[in-house]
């Protein structure tokens, strides 16, 4: 007799962590790309489809790594650079920057920024249902001029979110949520 599981999307939405601490083990850009191929269908008001995807890896780490060390000021330079630059460089598989195109006129901008993050969330589920960890990094490096320089982001672009992604080493426990009735207001 087969036994097949069938995970719900319910199950995996609950069932996802922010994962910080990764396994050594490379992941194919083949897979990175089908992920994101699954992620694209993010409801988008006007089929804007205003994202960009940014993938380092390899020795594309240290050059991002060395730009987010050159943002920081002397003071943190010297506190925190070198351990920032190994974690970028030794502690995570693969980065993968979000950008999204900001358009001029502010709702469309709005809407695609939400856009874009609802493309980040369905990447994370697709991701961990394959057994890949991430967590979505939103360091005020990622506006600093050398980080934008370092990865060709362009003038009229917005970093989203640096993903840094990879097969868990460590699955931290769930934290508690609030019940959403708590935060629920009807009117009838």
């Amino acid at each position: 007799m087969e036994v097949i599981f069938l995970t719900t999307i319910q199950s995996i939405i609950k069932e996802r962590r922010s994962v910080s601490k990764f396994k050594d083990t490379p992941i194919s850009t083949e897979l990175i790309i089908e992920l994101l191929n699954v992620a694209i269908w993010a409801p988008n008001h006007k089929l804007t489809e205003p994202w960009r995807f940014i993938l380092v890896q390899g020795e594309g780490k240290k050059h991002m790594a060395n730009a987010v060390v050159e943002s920081f000021t002397p003071e943190n330079k010297e506190k925190i650079g070198e351990k920032t630059y190994n974690n970028l460089v030794n502690n995570v598989p693969v980065h993968l920057v979000v950008v999204v195109k900001e358009d001029e006129n502010p709702v469309r901008r709005e809407e695609d920024y939400a856009a874009t993050a609802s493309l980040i969330q369905n990447f994370q589920l697709a991701a961990w249902e394959q057994g890949i960890g991430m967590v979505w990094k939103t360091s005020g490096f990622i506006k600093s001029e050398q980080f934008r320089h370092a990865l060709s982001i362009e003038s009229d672009e917005r970093v989203v979110g640096l993903l840094q992604l990879g097969y868990p080493e460590m699955i931290p426990d769930a934290r508690p949520r609030v019940p959403a009735e708590e935060k629920l207001t009807v009117f009838e």
